[in-house]
């Protein structure tokens, strides 16, 4: 192996410089550890949106209520598809579970196989801003929701429902944090992949 050697400003020879001075090569261990990353924090996004999508659709709840010209109270129940905010996000959810299942096993493959890294990573990252987009925009929505049902708004006569089915809103509250801990996720996935393609 040729020894890399520093000219003598005193004598003018040359000189060896030591082995364990030259910097040393180029690795792939960063690279895997970005990919690692990207699998973790894609099987968290997976683990966020399925529970939430879970927590949702058993929120349902029935209740006796008083209602308006019914002398005994009746069983009433509060479902989640009596919203269409509410239906708007369980089939957010239902899509952004299966996009974190897809692209988590996509992101393992690339770790097998990193000579299609720079192809894939660029659909990922369009469809990860894309997802971005879905979930935010849906989990506001059913936010606002939400938020009619705990505070009610009487300006319009909307009755707050929360203190009759409290096991229904608990419920709710719970898929809306786990929802925005999911688009936290994907907006971090979004910045790590625009970050990269500005790395040289």
């Amino acid at each position: 192996m040729a020894s890399t050697e520093n000219p003598d400003p005193e004598t003018g020879k040359s000189e060896p410089i030591p082995a364990s001075a030259t910097p040393p090569p180029p690795s792939a261990a960063s690279f895997l550890d970005c990919r690692k990353i990207d699998v973790i924090i894609r099987v968290l996004l997976f683990s966020a949106t399925l529970t939430a999508l879970i927590v949702m659709v058993t929120s349902d709840q029935t209740e006796m209520t008083q209602l308006p010209g019914v002398s005994s109270p009746a069983p009433v129940s509060a479902e989640f598809n009596d919203s269409p905010a509410f239906i708007f996000f369980v089939v957010a959810l239902v899509v952004a579970s299966f996009y974190a299942l897809m692209s988590t096993l996509v992101s393992i493959s690339l770790l097998l196989k990193p000579e299609f890294t720079a192809r894939v990573s660029v659909y990922l990252a369009s469809l990860d801003m894309v997802m971005l987009g879905i979930l935010a925009s849906a989990t506001g929505t059913a936010g606002g929701v939400a938020y009619i049902a705990l505070k009610g708004n009487e300006e319009v006569g909307w009755n707050k429902i929360c203190n009759v089915y409290d096991k229904f809103c608990r419920y709710i509250a719970t898929s809306l944090a786990l929802s925005l801990f999911a688009t936290l996720l994907l907006l971090v996935l979004s910045i790590c992949s625009a970050l990269s393609k500005r790395t040289p």
